[in-house]
């Protein structure tokens, strides 16, 4: 905890010493004008405003972080990228989950990660969100831990080298196989957006399972909208989660991409080239020493020309080495295989809980199915009676009329007319039931 608030007051944008004085010394020092000026307004808050610059957290190789305020244009420039590929990492925009390869960058947008990785520095838009502030004390861990690895693989390779001679070729040759700083800080990324999408997971697990198992014995309209609005839940967490996976398999499937990745490498063999060049002209201007150029003889056009070729060579032998590397990739595709699994892991997991989801959806289902049968069952019964004490009804219809009869005088009459009565409905009632039984229309 200690580590993360000093980092945040850190990482926070310093309050600029020129804005105070100017806030100061306003209400002292009156205006060209005459006009008293107004108190309390930052003049170069609202200058770096209107120029459009954003905070960055910028961390270099060495595990070094600090706050720089950058604008588009300049930060265009300084990692070659276009505007779209910037407008990626715009908080006010919502864009899915991409990695991009560039020619002297990578562009990652992973859930809060949003980054310019170059073979240099890593570039993090400022926020206090911690996932970012973890992220960069994550990469500043393994920069160290990597750098004090690398530092005790040296002296043992020297102690071993000074013990064996005979092996002093086999020594040379063997190097240790590390991640360039580019993959390292992709690796970290990766690593966040994994843990992430996994426990927001985890916790929607947490809280589904119980709620379905609820909901299972005792269907309300509480539980039901509970129930809805997890599974909307779901649903956008499984589609961002299926998003990075998808980008991580596309990725993995482009050779070319990856080789794009390589920035470390790329980077060497472009100042090799450059070197190489340099050396060229050197060699030239030694053999030419008895006829020396001069600086005002040279037209300028001359140098602009042979500074454009040196850049399309540059640029040539990069795309070159971005060829050859398609041969050799199996650092970073064993680098994304690995976060392939965990996401993938995590898309099973959640379409598990889908799954568990719609096959509570359809017990429910054959819950209501089964208690709506029964309701028409029972109305099926009390239409059936209803029908049998219309019989009654229909007797003391006919029983009831204005005319005489003999039958009437007789003592016993109304026992005899109740008593066949209701033999006739019980007979016509137990005629329905067995009809019904017969049908297969209720479970008698």
């Amino acid at each position: 905890m200690a580590t993360m608030s000093e980092l945040k007051e850190r990482l926070l944008p310093p309050r600029p010493a020129s804005a105070i004085n100017l806030r100061g010394d306003a209400g002292s020092r009156p205006s060209p004008s005459g006009r008293q000026p107004l108190l309390g307004v930052d003049v170069l808050g609202l200058k770096k405003r209107g120029q459009g610059l954003k905070s960055w957290i910028r961390v270099d190789t060495f595990a070094n972080s600090q706050v720089i305020e950058v604008d588009k244009f300049t930060m265009m420039r300084r990692c070659d990228l276009p505007a779209r590929d910037l407008r990626l990492l715009d908080p006010l925009f919502v864009y899915p989950s991409t990695i991009l390869g560039r020619e002297k960058a990578i562009v990652v947008n992973l859930e809060q990660i949003r980054c310019i990785i170059t073979a240099d520095e890593v570039l993090l838009l400022n926020s206090l969100d911690n996932y970012v502030l973890r992220y960069v004390v994550e990469l500043q861990q393994r920069l160290k831990a990597s750098s004090v690895t690398e530092v005790w693989n040296q002296d043992s390779l020297e102690l071993s080298r000074r013990r064996s001679r005979s092996l002093d070729n086999v020594f040379q040759n063997s190097s240790p196989d590390y991640l360039p700083f580019e993959f390292r800080a992709l690796e970290v990324a990766l690593e966040a957006a994994c843990t992430f999408l996994d426990s927001q997971a985890s916790e929607l697990e947490i809280e589904a399972y119980p709620l379905l198992d609820e909901l299972t014995s005792k269907i309300s309209t509480l539980n039901l909208e509970r129930a809805r609005r997890l599974k909307s839940r779901l649903v956008a967490l499984t589609r961002r989660v299926q998003k990075v996976r998808d980008e991580i398999e596309q990725l993995m499937d482009d050779d070319g991409d990856m080789a794009e990745m390589y920035l470390t490498e790329k980077k060497k063999r472009m100042e090799g080239s450059l070197y190489g060049d340099q050396s060229v002209y050197r060699s030239n201007d030694c053999f030419s020493l008895s006829a020396p150029v001069s600086p005002v003889s040279s037209p300028p056009e001359s140098r602009r020309l042979e500074k454009s070729l040196s850049i399309v060579r540059s640029r040539h032998d990069s795309a070159k080495s971005s060829e050859g590397a398609t041969e050799n990739i199996e650092e970073l595709e064993m680098l994304l295989e690995a976060y392939f699994v965990v996401i993938d892991s995590t898309l099973n997991k959640l379409t598990s809980l889908k799954e568990y989801i719609d096959d509570t959806e359809d017990f429910i289902n054959i819950q209501l199915d089964n208690v709506r049968n029964q309701l028409i069952q029972f109305e099926l019964l009390l239409t059936t009676a209803t029908f049998v004490v219309a019989i009654f009804g229909v007797v003391a219809g006919i029983f009831g009329m204005n005319f005489e009869i003999d039958f009437f005088e007789q003592p016993g009459a109304f026992k005899w007319v109740l008593t066949i009565t209701g033999v006739c409905g019980l007979v016509v009632f137990l005629a329905f039931v067995w009809f019904y039984k017969r049908r297969r229309l209720m479970p008698l």
